[in-house]
């Protein structure tokens, strides 16, 4: 028999699945290629690549499909940010957009809490440079 907790839908389905997922990393990326100075951290030529990792690894994180590790791994943010400088303005940067991002997706306070949350730690998470 199963409880009733292993039949509530996951925080990615709750989002809105693979659709709000794809919308808030393109509504993300689409600030960073607009933003010269804040590009100019991504090293590749193409946003798209980096976008589709977020992507999967956001959807994975919270409760979708395991794409990201099927693919590429274990997630291991720090050690993959580490060859970047990621100081306060790039966090705050990082940060404003994925703010941005994640209004667009008009979801209910526990969800945009529970997101916010965790990409408030995980940016602060990946600074790695004074100043």
């Amino acid at each position: 028999m199963t409880s009733p907790a292993s039949s509530a839908p996951s925080p990615y389905e709750q989002i809105g699945g693979h659709d709000a997922f794809h919308k808030l990393t393109t509504e993300f990326y689409d600030r960073v290629a607009a933003d010269p100075d804040f590009r100019a951290l991504y090293p590749e030529e193409d946003l798209e690549p980096a976008r589709e990792r977020l992507e999967m690894f956001l959807e994975q994180y919270f409760g979708g499909p395991t794409t990201y590790s099927r693919r590429r791994g274990h997630p291991r943010l720090r050690m993959r940010h580490a060859p970047f400088e990621i100081d306060s303005w790039a966090r705050e940067t990082w940060l404003k957009f994925m703010r941005e991002s994640l209004d667009t997706l008009d979801l209910p306070p526990m969800l945009d809490g529970m997101m916010w949350d965790y990409f408030d730690r995980a940016a602060r998470a990946m600074t790695n440079t004074p100043g």
